[in-house]
C-alpha cells in the first residue's frame, strides 16, 4: 500500500487521539475543581442552584440551600466552585467596589453624546420629517378601493386557454 491510502487514516486516528486528550484534560481539572471543596465554599450545580458547603465526604457533598435546607449531593453533580466575591453578588446581590475612585460608566449613551445646547434646539425646526411612507388614512378611499381591487385575482367563468 502507499503512504497516500494510509494518510487519511493516521489523520483520523491522530484527530481522535487529541480529542481525547482534551476531554481527559477538562475531566481532571473538573476533578481537581471538586477535591479543593471546603465547608463554607460556594457552589454552583450542575442543574444550576447555588449553595453554601457544610460537608465535605469521599463521594458526597452536604450543601446548605437555605435557611434550613441542607442537601445531599454527588461530587459529580458540583458544576463550579465560586469565589466568595462571586458567590455574594450572584446570590445575595452584593456588589464588591474594586475600583471606589474609577469614572461610573452611564447605562445609556446619551450623556456621551452631550453638547451645550440641546439636540432640538440645534436643528432649528419643530415640524416631522417626512420620510415618504403614507398613512391609510393619508390616502383618498378612492385609491384604497383601486388597490384592493388590483390585489384581488379576477374570476373568470371557468372558461380558460389551457385546455
Amino acid at each position: 500500500m502507499s503512504l497516500l491510502t494510509l494518510l487519511p487514516f493516521i489523520v483520523l486516528i491522530g484527530a481522535m487521539f487529541l480529542m481525547t486528550r482534551s476531554a481527559k484534560k477538562k475531566q481532571q481539572q473538573a476533578a481537581d475543581m471538586r477535591n479543593q471543596m471546603q465547608p463554607g465554599s460556594g457552589i454552583r450545580t450542575i442543574g444550576g442552584m447555588y449553595a453554601t458547603v457544610k460537608e465535605v465526604n469521599e463521594d458526597t457533598v452536604l450543601v446548605d440551600a437555605g435557611p434550613g435546607v441542607d442537601l445531599l449531593f454527588a461530587k459529580n453533580a458540583i458544576g463550579a466552585v465560586l469565589t466568595d466575591d462571586e458567590y455574594n453578588r450572584i446570590v445575595h446581590g452584593v456588589e464588591h467596589d474594586l475600583k471606589s475612585d474609577a469614572d461610573i460608566v452611564p447605562d445609556d449613551a446619551s450623556s456621551l453624546t452631550a453638547t451645550d445646547e440641546p439636540a432640538a434646539d440645534a436643528s432649528g425646526d419643530d415640524k416631522a420629517v417626512d420620510l415618504g411612507k403614507k398613512d391609510a388614512a393619508d390616502e383618498p378611499a378612492d385609491e384604497a378601493a383601486e388597490a384592493k381591487t388590483d390585489a384581488e385575482p379576477k374570476k373568470t367563468d371557468g372558461d380558460s386557454e389551457a385546455k
